[in-house]
């Protein structure tokens, strides 16, 4: 639970991400407990694959479910009245 709460209030990484997500849905003493499970499991990861930590960022999210994010926004918008033309920028 201590190393969880010490992920919790880091910046820029995706533990903090995840805490972020699930204290938004759960509670932060439910989040604190899911983060210490996923900790766990990335320490069994390690020692089992024999890798290194590969840290996936705080917008992992937000990559995972593009394509969902983007018509879920698009829908919003055409159900207030815009019109919306979708072209992906190259920035």
């Amino acid at each position: 639970m201590e190393c969880a709460r010490a992920a919790a209030r880091t910046k820029n990484n995706y533990l903090s991400a995840k805490h972020h997500r699930i204290v938004k849905r759960r509670g932060a003493n439910r989040a604190s407990v899911a983060l210490g499970r996923n900790i766990l499991e990335i320490i069994h990861s390690i020692l089992t694959r024999k890798e290194p930590y590969r840290e996936l960022g705080t917008d992992y999210w937000d990559r995972h479910r593009e394509a969902s994010i983007v018509r879920r926004t698009v829908k919003r918008l055409e159900g207030l009245g815009y019109e919306v033309k979708r072209e992906k920028t190259s920035a």
